[in-house]
């Protein structure tokens, strides 16, 4: 299946100050996502922000935070981002089909979000290299487990050129330089 971008949204997933110190390779994921964030604007992806009970687990990490502060968030208590009403009709509301996802802990929140997205009828896009987990085997064996449920992976410079489509495009020098 051909990802577009005008049946695209973006769905963040607990990218959280008290949680991320503590994720496997953090600083490349921090990194990657920006890029992810910065090239989504670019090509004017819809974004959705989901933070777990941010009273315990606090906001999004700053870098993140300033990229995405104009787009809704949602605060949730579930681990899914579907179990918040709220997010889940936002998405909805939308009416595109397919939701690219990132975030953390690739084994618990953003497993079940899939696994819910599915079950709603929306086509989840895992960008593998902007997920993870406290410890790789869980988001390993994560991964594996959406690819079989029929989630898409891809990584985020797979993901932009593909919602570019063409050099042509008038974001391509900025997706191109986003990814160098």
């Amino acid at each position: 299946m051909r990802i577009k971008v005008e049946d695209c949204v973006f769905v963040q997933v607990d990218i959280q100050e008290r949680l991320f110190p503590h994720i496997a390779e953090k600083e490349e994921l921090e990194k990657n996502l920006i890029t992810l964030i910065q090239g989504l604007k670019l090509l004017e992806v819809p974004i959705f922000v989901n933070e777990q009970y941010k009273k315990g687990i606090g906001e999004t990490i700053p870098s993140l935070r300033e990229l995405t502060d104009d787009y809704p968030h949602f605060e949730k208590t579930t681990f899914s981002c579907c179990g918040n009403n709220d997010g889940l009709s936002a998405i909805k509301a939308t009416g595109k089909k397919v939701v690219i996802l990132a975030g953390i802990e690739t084994h618990v929140c953003v497993l079940q979000t899939a696994l819910d997205l599915l079950e709603e009828g929306f086509q989840p896009v895992l960008v593998t290299d902007c997920v993870n987990s406290r410890k790789a085997k869980d988001k390993e064996t994560a991964i594996q487990r959406l690819i079989q449920a029929g989630v898409i992976p891809t990584t985020y410079e797979s993901l932009l050129f593909e919602l570019t489509v063409n050099a042509k495009n008038p974001v391509f020098k900025g997706i191109s330089s986003l990814v160098k």
